[in-house]
């Protein structure tokens, strides 16, 4: 049997013959770099080997909706892989093998977590595993997986069919159906955070829009026809706040003014009072943790906003995804330094994006006392594992040798990761 290891990077099994062309058939192990995935992606492949792909990107991202498996590889590995050759791809441990006929039983799926139990670590404290979701579907997904609420709907990804400006009553509509079908979870909703890299059919990008340091978020907020979208949902949600339990996030805020200014706009267009949260996704929102909780009833943190803002590097470049470096000490001590500034308030901030996901990080994290995430739902089964079996005394200890560990080669050591590549920088997230 030969193998060759690839980042893992969504879950699962798949079978199939690999083929590098974008006519693919549902039995293919697709070969594919990351700025050709929207287009064979329709064709849903078996599996995915995504070469030098950025895993903090957008494309990257949105196929753990899709729930295919898939890993990461190097340009160079993937060079040695053969077209037609039949392989298996597991996208839990990051292998591609072959030949198939030699594999004995593959790990399987971990069981869901119990959506009528709270879920524990293994000295009993509770950790809460929610879902991010951007339609109907990865609703429904997340309550199959066993969410325990809906902590983030990106609402900027719910647009109709024909991609005309949503209006009111589309709005009303389609969160009625995703609230449903969460029902009786809490479902928070983060009020539209348009930008550059997440483009939306019924608006052209404007000048400004221009990555991280651009016009995004709330900043668009007061200019058409961002506006006039975020007045028809908040209408919407105005209709539907006494049938759910809604709570709303301000994306992309920076100051504490900022979002005094905002909550107050937003109450004042929604008609009613609703539980009204930001999400902290740069440096500047997390180093203010200790002030948030006079103005916000909760706090978001954004993981992959977060790093791409403080490696200075877009996210959604392959070029640069050696430098968004979710093992670097100084990312940890950011974060447990907003832990820390939090205090009995903790209980309130809710971590969002890729970081918990990624290999041997969440005990890391448990460890600084966080206890709320909201994941993609693909991952709730595995990440609610390694909840159960984490001690959280062993996992404090993990967090402090991580924050003063030199380099991000010395934090996946201790995580027990395996080592980096020959030739390939300290930082990469892609080993193989």
């Amino acid at each position: 049997m030969s193998e060759l290891q690839a980042t893992p990077f969504v879950p699962g099994i798949a079978r199939g013959t690999l083929c590098r062309e974008r006519r693919v058939m549902p039995d293919s192990i697709l070969i594919v770099a990351q700025h050709e995935l929207e287009a064979v992606l329709e064709h849903r492949p078996a599996g995915l080997v995504v070469v030098d792909g950025a895993p903090f990107s957008h494309p990257m991202i949105r196929l753990f909706e899709m729930g295919i498996p898939t890993v990461v590889l190097s340009k160079e590995k993937a060079k040695t892989l053969e077209e037609g050759k039949e392989v298996l791809v597991d996208g839990t441990c990051g292998l591609i093998v072959w030949p198939v006929d030699t594999i004995t039983q593959p790990m399987q799926a971990p069981e869901p977590p119990s959506a009528d139990e709270a879920l524990y670590t293994a000295d009993g404290v509770e950790v809460a595993l929610r879902a991010s979701v951007s339609s109907s579907e990865t609703t429904a997904q997340a309550v199959a997986q066993g969410a325990s609420a809906i902590g983030l709907v990106r609402s900027e990804f719910l647009v109709s069919e024909d991609g005309r400006l949503p209006d009111t009553a589309f709005f009303e509509n389609t969160l009625s159906t995703l609230c449903d079908i969460a029902r009786p979870l809490p479902v928070t909703i983060r009020l539209p955070d348009i930008a550059a890299d997440k483009p939306v059919p019924w608006m052209k990008p404007v000048a400004g829009m221009t990555g991280a340091l651009g016009l995004q978020g709330v900043r668009l907020y007061d200019m058409e026809p961002v506006k006039s979208v975020l007045n028809a949902m908040l209408g919407a949600i105005n209709k539907l706040a006494n049938r759910y339990e809604l709570s709303l996030l301000i994306p992309y805020v920076v100051h504490l003014e900022e979002f005094r200014h905002w909550r107050s706009e937003i109450e004042l267009r929604l008609g009613t009072v609703l539980p009204v949260g930001v999400m902290a996704e740069t440096p500047a929102a997390v180093l203010s943790m200790q002030d948030w909780f006079e103005v916000a009833d909760m706090v978001s943190i954004g993981c992959n906003d977060l790093m791409q803002c403080l490696f200075a590097a877009d996210r959604d470049l392959p070029e640069l995804k050696s430098l968004i470096d979710a093992y670097a000490p100084v990312l940890f001590r950011l974060l447990r330094q907003a832990a820390e500034a939090s205090g009995e308030n903790l209980n309130k901030v809710q971590l969002c994006g890729l970081l918990p996901q990624m290999p041997g990080i969440l005990p890391v994290l448990l460890g600084m006392g966080y206890a709320a995430f909201s994941v993609q739902p693909i991952m709730i089964p595995y990440l609610a594992k390694v909840t159960t079996e984490t001690i959280l005394s062993q996992a404090k200890l993990l967090a402090d040798d991580v924050c003063e560990a030199k380099d991000s080669h010395e934090v996946r050591e201790i995580l027990g990761l395996p080592k980096k590549v020959k030739g390939a920088p300290d930082n990469s997230l892609v080993q193989a």
